[in-house]
């Protein structure tokens, strides 16, 4: 695929991701809906407990916690950093890391990895997984917000699959989904926590105001390029490598 620059994929997250068509918006909604009632005929998977599988790798999922699977974009992630070379013993932030997926799949890796997330079950899950996966020696999971635990601390990579969303969370989970200024807050600080030639890798969907985060960094001359799209017919996933020129 050929790196496009900051200004061509702002502009094309800013004007061509609103104005899309109106069939396209129909099929979004009627996805939508169909996913609605999906959560109700598999809701024995919600509430309670589930292990998930990615490419052979078991996820526990608590019930108060995103589940990479279901809600499809940690998959994402993780099958699209297979493909990012990483330095040897890189050290590796996964920022907002929920069930702990990207943790454990950098940690495969060799990467040295801090797992941080708002939510405490998150936290609980994440550590689980890395006794499941027998990669606690090379994964630390802490609580906080954003980048707040992390006290003059820089790595080689910062995974971010952020909420989409702007609100007030309602409860845990809910910060998965909504944040009110999380964008401005990771954009402020992120060339502070990068080392020199670090990445930080992004995912966002077309469902909801990423753009606006790539707005932000775009504001302060962050240099933006697209590294893996995916069609799910209501939304596009895409990740983001973000880098300061």
């Amino acid at each position: 695929m050929n790196k496009q620059t900051t200004a061509t994929i702002t502009d094309s997250y800013l004007l061509a991701r609103p104005s899309l068509s109106l069939w396209r918006r129909t099929i979004g909604a009627i996805v939508r809906n169909w996913l609605a009632l999906r959560y109700r005929v598999f809701g024995r998977r919600y509430g309670r407990l589930v292990i998930e599988d990615i490419d052979g790798v078991p996820l526990i999922v608590l019930p108060e916690v995103f589940n990479p699977v279901l809600l499809r974009t940690g998959e994402f992630m993780v099958r699209a950093l297979a493909e990012v070379k990483l330095p040897p013993q890189a050290t590796v932030l996964d920022l907002g890391t929920g069930s702990g997926v990207g943790a454990v799949f950098s940690a495969r890796r060799g990467a040295k990895v801090t797992a941080v997330d708002i939510n405490p079950e998150a936290v609980r899950c994440a550590r689980m997984n890395a006794l499941l996966n027998r990669l606690e020696d090379n994964i630390q999971v802490l609580q906080g917000d954003l980048f707040n635990p992390l006290t003059g601390q820089r790595f080689d990579l910062i995974l971010f699959n952020p909420p989409f969303h702007r609100g007030r969370p309602d409860n845990g989970l809910d910060h998965a989904w909504r944040g009110e200024d999380v964008f401005e807050r990771f954009a402020a600080e992120l060339r502070d926590r990068l080392n020199p030639g670090g990445q930080a890798l992004l995912v966002l969907s077309s469902d909801g105001d990423g753009r606006e985060l790539l707005a932000l960094l775009a504001e302060q001359g962050y240099a933006v390029t697209i590294k893996a799209e995916k069609n799910l017919v209501n939304e596009q996933l895409t990740m983001y490598e973000v880098r300061v020129k």
